[in-house]
């Protein structure tokens, strides 16, 4: 970091600034940091988004912020944008744990974040960018959104309270002290312990009781709050629901609903969690734009005019068969991944190539883009091309001869692409 810093101070166009400049630099974007970080923020709307975003420890997202957060400073980023930004990183970031997807690249989504940044049209240009990103990359959809919610396990979930306060207080002026409140299983868990789940329930659930206490007791249909958790115990529904402080009388938005209930069943579990998944889908909403808007976003992918047929080599029989064969494979690996035929190689991308194909005579001679210190080769194919000036990207080459090399080729192919993917940071 300190290295870092020193070259930056040395860029001639910040050097010529000035110490006192650079200084204030720092010292504005640490007020900017303290706002987001550590909760100095003085406006009410912006404290409650970075509130939320730290509930979430989307720490990698703050360097992306500390730029939009500047520009909102300067005037060129309104308040209301802001914000919007900020709910917009929390609902993809939430949206992607629930979905189980893994968050290894989120450090480089955002790293990479303020390049497509047009300031002139803000808001719309980051809507977009969220739209477009690539498969591992992507920003849930409502569907998958709202299948996924309904199942997951929420209660183990790492940010449980989290969750439930932003659903109790969404859209509210009056927020409710959820951390006043404890978290209430209807159909109760019973110490994770299946031979205590009172009989009363079992006879309530009927003759699958097992299956449904194993399969909904921690999921968002079961899940509530109240202020009465050790009253309620493991009593059964009915009491739960009259009894003084019951679900008639809650004054919670997440237990409306269940005070008009005559019993609780696997039913009613399912009922009530398909619409508190339909409100999540507005608590972490997920970016929208009109189609046509949308499509001037979308970078032009049209080849430069090369085709299969401008590469002689890759023409005759042998040949032919073997590169179908690897290109059928390495597209394989993700929606995400694209070929572009060019004048001298054929190119295989994610966020940029990750392999090359040279076409020669006899074989296909293969560049993948990383470090040769990076890739783990036994049988030792790889050769180390840094400097060499050869065609393609990156300085690991190796050859393919014939589809019986395919299957250990590609896991080499595969550790460049998942390289570029995201490099294992976590949440």
């Amino acid at each position: 970091m300190y290295a870092a810093f020193k070259r930056h101070a040395r860029v001639p166009a910040i050097a010529e600034l000035g110490i006192e400049a650079l200084v204030k630099d720092i010292r504005d974007f640490a007020g900017y940091f303290c706002a987001m970080a550590l909760g100095s923020e003085a406006d009410p709307e912006l404290a409650h988004a970075f509130q939320d975003l730290r509930e979430l420890k989307v720490e990698v997202a703050y360097p992306f912020l500390l730029e939009l957060y500047d520009d909102y400073r300067s005037g060129l980023l309104s308040k209301e944008e802001l914000a919007s930004v900020v709910r917009l990183v929390e609902a993809y970031v939430f949206r992607r744990a629930i979905c189980a997807i893994p968050p290894n690249s989120l450090n480089k989504t955002f790293a990479t974040f303020g390049k497509v940044l047009k300031k002139d049209r803000y808001l719309e240009s980051i809507l977009a960018h969220f739209l477009s990103l690539p498969s591992y990359r992507r920003f849930p959809s409502d569907d998958e959104f709202r299948r996924d919610v309904q199942t997951r396990d929420l209660y183990n979930f790492r940010s449980r309270s989290y969750w439930l306060r932003r659903m109790e207080n969404f859209g509210r002026k009056e927020r409710v002290p959820v951390d006043e409140y404890t978290i209430e299983h209807i159909l109760p868990q019973s110490d994770n312990d299946a031979v205590k789940l009172p009989e009363s329930w079992r006879a309530a659930l009927g003759a699958d009781w097992e299956r449904i206490w194993t399969n909904y007791r921690h999921t968002l249909g079961n899940l509530t709050l109240t202020g009465y958790n050790s009253e309620y115990s493991n009593r059964p529904f009915a009491e739960k629901r009259d009894m003084v402080g019951g679900f008639r009388e809650s004054p919670l938005r997440l237990n409306a609903g269940l005070g008009q209930l005559e019993a609780w069943t696997e039913e009613s579990i399912k009922l009530r969690a398909a619409r508190l998944a339909s409100q999540a889908e507005e608590v972490w909403a997920a970016p929208k734009l009109a189609p046509d808007i949308l499509e001037a976003y979308r970078p032009n992918t049209a080849a430069a005019g090369y085709r299969i047929e401008d590469h002689p080599n890759l023409l005759a029989p042998g040949m032919r068969q073997l590169f179908e064969a690897f290109r059928t494979e390495v597209l394989k690996l993700d929606a995400c991944v694209s070929e572009e035929f060019l004048k001298l190689y054929v190119a295989y991308k994610a966020e940029t190539n990750f392999v090359d194909v040279i076409p020669q005579a006899k074989r296909l001679r293969l560049t993948l883009n990383m470090k040769f210190a990076d890739i783990t080769d036994p049988r030792g194919l790889c050769r180390d091309v840094s400097g060499m000036g050869r065609w393609g990207n990156g300085d690991v080459e190796l050859n393919l001869g014939s589809t019986d090399e395919l299957p250990y080729v590609l896991g080499l192919v595969r550790q460049s692409f998942e390289r570029q993917m995201g490099d294992g940071t976590d949440l």
